[in-house]
């Protein structure tokens, strides 16, 4: 739903990381990467570890996150997400543990928002064309907006337990915009059970750290300029045991008829926003939530966004278009203490 890689890897996080031997015995570089729920994920920890290790901890996360996208993936035709959306009755459906831990989210965070994270958006999402089918030539006409907005909604859905009900057989659910932080918040919880307390694990852009990297100190990340040209740093930011989600709507745009339509969508509107919030960065002790705060608050626009999170206490920061091609930034509760304006 939202463009992702707003936050990007500074390169100097694990440097050092895979140039620290451990005296007698033949190490490797602690940091592994690899695939996962359409994009990639990184992991780097804090100290040196021998290969062997390294490698049991990366088959242990792939087989981890192949649980999460197996469960909760609105690809794989045969995931439990995409059999409770095929299910063609309104009747409670018994969900596995993590998908009703992620529902309860979702469903947390669209009360707070005031319905601005919706994980049942989709339908209108691709009926302006930002979903996996081509866009046509025209934008949705009113009627053909009313007739989806029918059959989306979270309050359509009841959970119960470990009971998932939709009130309308064609809701859908999509978690594109919570699943990410959820699989970063399980990696960090493995690697800590596995004796691996000091790392940084990151998928499709959002991020957690726990520990210390290899000097000692907390990791650094950065956070894009919101610039659809180039990519470049705006600022870091110490993640000091906490994770950091971003959202942005800067590049995936489109212009019919003179009108610029972005991808994201205000879901109580039901449209592409107009509003001049261009990048939102969350931190929080859980991903997931970030993550989907930080979904929830660029559909917001700036001043309702900074009015949920100072209702739900969040520590924000907003980049919002200022005069002649300005960007202002904007905080709320911690953030500003967390950002660094220096190189790492």
């Amino acid at each position: 739903m939202n463009a992702r890689r707003v936050v990007m890897l500074l390169a100097l996080v694990g440097l050092s990381a895979w140039l620290y031997l451990r005296p007698g015995a033949a190490s490797t570089a602690a940091e592994f990467s690899g695939a996962t729920m359409g994009t990639t994920y990184r992991v780097v920890m804090g100290d040196a570890r021998p290969a062997a290790e390294v490698e049991a901890l990366q088959r242990a996360v792939d087989s981890l996150l192949a649980d999460v996208n197996a469960s909760m993936s609105t690809y794989d035709t045969a995931s439990e997400l995409s059999l409770f959306n095929a299910q063609p009755r309104a009747e409670p459906v018994t969900i596995s543990r993590p998908l009703a831990t992620v529902m309860r989210q979702s469903l947390d965070v669209y009360a707070a928002s005031d319905g601005r994270f919706d994980v049942t958006v989709g339908p209108l999402v691709d009926a302006w064309g930002f979903g996996p089918v081509a866009r046509g030539s025209r934008v949705p006409t009113d009627i053909e907006l009313d007739s989806l907005r029918r059959h989306v909604g979270s309050d359509k859905l009841r959970l119960q337990g470990d009971t998932l009900q939709k009130l309308h057989p064609l809701l859908r659910v999509d978690l594109s915009a919570i699943a990410k932080g959820y699989g970063v918040d399980r990696v960090s919880d493995l690697l800590t059970e596995r004796g691996a307390r000091d790392h940084l694990v990151e998928i499709g852009g959002e991020m957690r750290a726990r520990g210390r990297n290899v000097r000692g100190e907390p990791f650094r990340v950065g956070i894009e300029e919101p610039d659809p040209e180039r990519v470049r740093v705006r600022l870091a930011v110490l993640l000091d045991n906490r994770a950091l989600a971003s959202s942005g709507n800067y590049r995936n745009f489109y212009e019919q008829d003179g009108v610029r339509y972005v991808h994201t969508l205000d879901p109580v509107a039901g449209r592409p926003v107009r509003h001049t919030l261009l990048a939102v960065s969350v931190l929080h002790e859980e991903c997931a939530l970030a993550d989907a705060w930080a979904t929830a608050l660029l559909a917001a626009g700036p001043e309702l966004a900074m009015a949920l999170a100072q209702r739900s206490n969040l520590d924000v920061m907003l980049l919002v278009a200022g005069d002649q091609g300005a960007v202002v930034e904007r905080f709320n509760g911690n953030f500003e203490r967390a950002v660094r304006r220096s190189q790492p």
